[in-house]
């Protein structure tokens, strides 16, 4: 047996694929089939083992039956936004797979790895800027605190990407060295809950002494002796 002689006995050609071949099957098995009027056994029996051979079944055949084709690897696009646009919304610009680059607005509190669209184009939402990370509905920063601060608390100014805040730090959120600030992360959207800002402390350079805080302490000490 040939796959010359088995496409001949399905009336198919060199390239055809396995779609091809089972309807010409198909048609061929219907038309000789024993049981149907006019139906011929043995050109029946040549039928099944002709499209069992261009199937595969056999290793010669498998050389003359085309290779399946390899699924298209599905190009990821993406928009990139700062944490302030993912506060606020706007716009952004973004690069097509087809090398345009697109303008596209975004609503307040959108949420990394969400979806937007652009004509026919489907962009995953990236989040990405200095001083802020965006995870889930929280904001996170890490801000340099002058070592005290670290032991005694105190009251910082922060920037973030909602402005700048006043953070007054407790000894206990000194000790965690986080501060979490409710309510200041982002905006409620779409089935998600408003989100909350919280903030790293980091030792830093340590401050210079105001004048009014040496002599207090000089007098605590001498009074203290």
């Amino acid at each position: 047996m040939t796959a010359r002689w088995a496409r001949e006995r399905l009336g198919v050609g060199p390239g055809a694929d396995e779609h091809a071949l089972r309807a010409a099957f198909r048609e061929a098995a219907k038309r000789n089939h024993p049981d149907r009027p006019g139906g011929d056994p043995a050109a029946f029996r040549e039928i099944m083992e002709a499209y069992r051979f261009l199937k595969g079944g056999d290793p010669e055949a498998a050389a003359f039956l085309p290779a399946p084709p390899t699924p298209a690897t599905p190009v990821r696009l993406v928009i990139e936004i700062t944490p302030q646009t993912a506060v606020f919304g706007g716009s952004a610009v973004a690069e097509a797979g087809d090398g345009r680059r697109l303008k596209i607005s975004l609503p307040a509190g959108i949420r990394p790895g969400e979806k937007v669209r652009a004509g026919d184009h489907l962009f995953e939402v990236v989040v990405r800027g200095e001083g802020a990370i965006v995870r889930g509905d929280d904001l996170w920063i890490t801000t340099k605190v002058d070592p005290a601060v670290l032991v005694d608390g105190g009251r910082l100014a922060v920037v973030t990407p909602r402005g700048t805040r006043t953070v007054w730090v407790s000894r206990k959120a000194a000790a965690r060295a986080l501060v979490r600030l409710p309510g200041e992360g982002l905006p409620p959207r779409e089935g998600h809950r408003q989100g909350d800002l919280f903030v790293r402390l980091a030792a830093g350079a340590a401050r210079a002494e105001s004048p009014a805080r040496t002599l207090l302490r000089q007098f605590a000490a001498a009074w203290a002796a």
